[in-house]
Parts: C-alpha cells; sequence; structure tokens
C-alpha cells in the first residue's frame, strides 16, 4: 500500500502546487508510483480526464509530473464559482450543480466519503501519494466540516508538512502563527515545514528557519529559493496570471472577472516574439493590439455584463472598425455572437441579451455539459489539433457554415464574413505547435517554442531544484 504526505500551506498562494509537482517529477524520477492528490480544490482552470471529468488543471500538471494519466480521483471535489456566492460543484469528475457558499458550508454530506474513496483507489496503484491541502488550515473558521486540509488529513491518517511563503513577508509569523490556533489533534498531524519563495543569499535566513524550528518544534525541510520558470506552468488562480510582454505581435486579453481555462494562453505567452497583454478591469484595451482574444468563462452572461461595465466592448468594436482581429474562446466565442439565451441560469445567471455581433450566431444555454477531449484538425490545411470542450451552450448561425476546425465529421467554430473574427469551444488549441505555428504565420510571425517539450523540460528542473534545497529524503522519511 502506498505511502501519503500532505503538503498544506499557510495561506492560497504559497506555491503548493507548484511544490507537488516538483515533488511528483522528483520522486517519479527515483523510480516511485506517484499519484498526486487534491481533496477539495476551487478553480476556474480546469482539466478533461480521458474518462470524461473535470479536475483542476494543478492537479492534472501534477499527473504530467508524475508521468501519469489524468484521473478525476487526483481531484475528486472541484468548485468552478459562478458568481460571488455560488459556484458549481463537481464531484469525482461530474457536475453535480450549484450550490450557494452557505448551503455548501451547511451540508457536505457525502463529500468527505467520495473524496476518501478515492483517495483509496490511487493508493491502490501507487508508491507514494503526494496531497495537496488548499487555502489555510489556520482559517479555523472553517475547521468544521473541513474536507480540504486538516479535515482530510485528520481522516485519512496522512502526516502534512507545512508549507510558508517568505515573498509576501512575514514568514515566521505565518508558521508560528498557524501553530498556535489549531488543535492538538491538528498539530499532531504536522511532522515539519518549509519556506517557499525566498530570493537572496539564503544564510541570511538561517537564523529565521532555526527560530521557526525552535518555536515549534517542527523540523525544517528546507528554504527554497525562487524558481524563475514558474510562470510556464498553468496558474490555479486568476489573480496569479500575469501578462507577457516583450514580443512584437501584440494579443491583448480583457480579463473577465469569471475567466476561465486562462492556460489557453500560455503557449502564446511562451513565444518570444509574442506579447500577451492582459488587461485589469479599469483600464481600457490598447489601441495597438494585432489581435484581442477573449477568453472562456465561467458565467458567460455575467462576464458579459462585466466587460461592458468597463468599457470594452467598445474598444473591441473599434478595434474591429480599424481593421483587427478579434478572436473567442468558449465564453469567449458564444459573446461574440448575436445573442446569448440562457433561460434557466445554468451558466451563473439567466436571461437573454444582444452579444457584441461581430459573428451571426447565437448561444442557447442547456442543461448538458459537454466535457471531453477531442481531436481536430484545421478546416483548410488539415493541421492536427488536439485540445479539449468544457461548455454547456450550442452555438449555431451563418457564420458557423465558415467553420476553421472540423472535429471527425462535425465542423466546428465560426469565422466572420471578412474573415476577421473567429471562435471556438476548443480549448487548448495554441498547444498544438503545428496549429499554432499555422495560427502565428497568418499573421507573419513565426513560431520558436516547442510548448509541451518546454513544460516537461521545466518540470525536471523544478525537480532539481527542489532536490538541491529541500530534504527529499527525509520528506519521504517522514511519510506514512
Amino acid at each position: 500500500m502506498a505511502q501519503s504526505i500532505m503538503i498544506q500551506g499557510t495561506g492560497s498562494n504559497v506555491g503548493k502546487s507548484m511544490i507537488v509537482a516538483g515533488l511528483a517529477r522528483a520522486y517519479t524520477r527515483r523510480g516511485l508510483r506517484v499519484a498526486p492528490f487534491k481533496p477539495q480544490n476551487m478553480s476556474n482552470n480546469a482539466a478533461v480526464t480521458p474518462d470524461g471529468g473535470e479536475i483542476g488543471r494543478a492537479q492534472a500538471l501534477q499527473a504530467l509530473a508524475a508521468k501519469r494519466t489524468p484521473h478525476t480521483d487526483m481531484n475528486p471535489i472541484l468548485l468552478k464559482p459562478e458568481t460571488d456566492t455560488g459556484a458549481q460543484v463537481i464531484v469525482q469528475g461530474k457536475r453535480r450543480g450549484t450550490r450557494a457558499a452557505g448551503s455548501f458550508m451547511r451540508d457536505k454530506s457525502g463529500l468527505l466519503e467520495a473524496a476518501l474513496q478515492s483517495y483509496h483507489r490511487l493508493r491502490a496503484d501507487a508508491d507514494l501519494v503526494l496531497i495537496e491541502g488548499a487555502g489555510s488550515p489556520a482559517e479555523t473558521n472553517l475547521r468544521k466540516g473541513d474536507i480540504a486540509n486538516m479535515g482530510f488529513a485528520c481522516a485519512a491518517d496522512v502526516p502534512v508538512v507545512l508549507m510558508g511563503d517568505i515573498h509576501r513577508g512575514g514568514v515566521i509569523a505565518q508558521i508560528v502563527g498557524t501553530q498556535a490556533v489549531l488543535e492538538q489533534g491538528d498539530l499532531d498531524k504536522i511532522v515539519g515545514f518549509a519556506v517557499n519563495r525566498f530570493r537572496g543569499d539564503l544564510s541570511l535566513f538561517d537564523a529565521g528557519r532555526d527560530d521557526i524550528a525552535a518555536r515549534t518544534g517542527w523540523p525544517s525541510l528546507g528554504v527554497i529559493p525562487w524558481f524563475w520558470d514558474a510562470w510556464k506552468f498553468p496558474a490555479e488562480d486568476m489573480l496569479d496570471i500575469a501578462s507577457h510582454t516583450g514580443g512584437s505581435f501584440k494579443i491583448v486579453v480583457p480579463q473577465l472577472e469569471r475567466m476561465a481555462n486562462f492556460d489557453d494562453l500560455d503557449p502564446l505567452a511562451a513565444e518570444p516574439d509574442v506579447s500577451v497583454d492582459i488587461i485589469p478591469g479599469g483600464q481600457a484595451l490598447p489601441g495597438d493590439a494585432d489581435l484581442v482574444l477573449i477568453p472562456g468563462s465561467k458565467s458567460t452572461l455575467g462576464d458579459l455584463a462585466y466587460l461592458r461595465a468597463q468599457g470594452w466592448d467598445i474598444d473591441i468594436l473599434a478595434h474591429h472598425r480599424r481593421g483587427g482581429h478579434v478572436m473567442g474562446l468558449c465564453g469567449g466565442y458564444q459573446m461574440l455572437g448575436r445573442r446569448i439565451s440562457d433561460p434557466h441560469g445554468v451558466d451563473g445567471r439567466s436571461g437573454d441579451v444582444a452579444g457584441l455581433g461581430l459573428l451571426d450566431v447565437k448561444t442557447v444555454m442547456g442543461d448538458e455539459k459537454r466535457v471531453t477531449l477531442v481531436d481536430a484538425t484545421t478546416a483548410d490545411s488539415q493541421l492536427p489539433v488536439t485540445g479539449y470542450e468544457i461548455h454547456m451552450g450550442q452555438t449555431t448561425g451563418p457564420d458557423c457554415a465558415r467553420n476553421w476546425l472540423q472535429i471527425g465529421a462535425r465542423p466546428e467554430g465560426a469565422t466572420s464574413e471578412n474573415g476577421r473574427v473567429r471562435g471556438s469551444y476548443l480549448h487548448g488549441l495554441f498547444a498544438s505547435d503545428p496549429f499554432r505555428a499555422a495560427f502565428l504565420g497568418q499573421f507573419g510571425q513565426s513560431s520558436q517554442t516547442q510548448y509541451d517539450t518546454s513544460v516537461d523540460a521545466a518540470l525536471d528542473q523544478l525537480a532539481d531544484h527542489l532536490e538541491t534545497y529541500m530534504d527529499l529524503d527525509h520528506l519521504l522519511s517522514l511519510a506514512r
């Protein structure tokens, strides 16, 4: 039976996902069969698994690091926020419905059982299960009914390593303060700590590291310097995404409030000749864009209203009038049409509204959710394109007759009559090197990146990084 250990953090965004990915690659290279696991995740950046379900994109990356096929058991509970107070609940890969935050906190019936079921299945086919917590165990108001951190650690009887983030400051207080607020049963699970994202001379923190160890009684498993290639990995939280500028070809992306599957941008950002400029709310879209790309959304009508509230609809239409190109993916594709109808609010909010009108199509939302991996080709040159679909709408109209992708016998996507506006439901298409090269070539640009190869190389570099700065032998000895 597999050994297990859980990485919990002193807060959100301390680097847990990246550390688990690096550990997965490091221990896999040592010959262990490693399985990543996150009992509960909250993210709109989802991946589709071959068994036809959804998991957090971070767990898909960790599976890649472990050289395993992604599976819904790796993230049995996934919450996808649709509004400020509600989220779609995915259980073992399948949509269970939408829950208000208060209702979810009061009733998590069956969720811990589902998480434990998935966990035990993974253990049956692994030597080591690396478990990632969510947020922080120090949020004591969430301890009752917790399935993401100490609640799961206690139920599954797994040891915990606590990860702090020195980059945000106050890391001694982060770790010592976490110890101060936890109940004894939870404290008994913690077997060590580590400090992430250090910049500068590591020896300058020797006294700080030793002070944490003296105050907590926990051993240090390492102080980890900043890993500069972390930007190559998909972000789990929309707040973590960043612009990558410097290239001559400028892609402008409005940062929607419920932006989803934003790792679509990563292969483009990896191209040295491409700038991906992500524009936050309150700022106008730059007028010098070569392409405006509207990304996916977890709440199409809500994000369309948000887009208009920023004045971005005016900017996009002006860009188009100047001869600019516009592209929409999934929810962004739906927004480009003439109308969007969601009578039952299955995608966040109900309504029937006008779209941006740049594509002669309309979308009707329904209860059926399409979740599938896709092998496609370009309609004109038969270039291979791999990707995935996660959507609940059906889009039809005259511009669909000018499809630019083909999925078997099924046409996919739409193109405007002037050829400067395109949309598709296919996520992940830019990760296909031949397609990305041809796409950029239409704008007179060249592709210089083998994307999947570069991500895999970065995982090896991350594993080397952790081998250098963490005591991985000690960490493995603490697993049980």
